[in-house]
């Protein structure tokens, strides 16, 4: 008799543990969808500002452009130097 107790315990512990886990993913999925929302909402806001995420200007960098090989680049003329 002495285990009957101890095997509701056990069983009794494990649902409390799947019951928070439960919750907890609950919670999570909660989270998500309201990040998602105030993404959206953002973007939207956004918009009205006239941004555009993906718009076809090119970003500004101060990397040089290279065009030609390196052999081409020792013969051009130094530039002059700033005084």
């Amino acid at each position: 008799m002495p285990e009957q107790p101890r095997t509701d315990d056990v069983e009794k512990l494990l649902s409390e543990e799947k019951a928070v886990e439960d919750r907890k993913q609950a919670l999570i999925a909660d989270l998500l969808k309201q990040r998602e929302a105030a993404i959206a909402a953002f973007d939207e806001k956004l918009a009205k500002l006239g941004y555009q995420a993906n718009s076809a200007k090119r970003k500004r960098s101060h990397h040089k452009k290279t065009g030609g090989t390196v052999a081409e680049a020792d013969t051009k003329p130094a530039s002059k130097s700033k005084s």
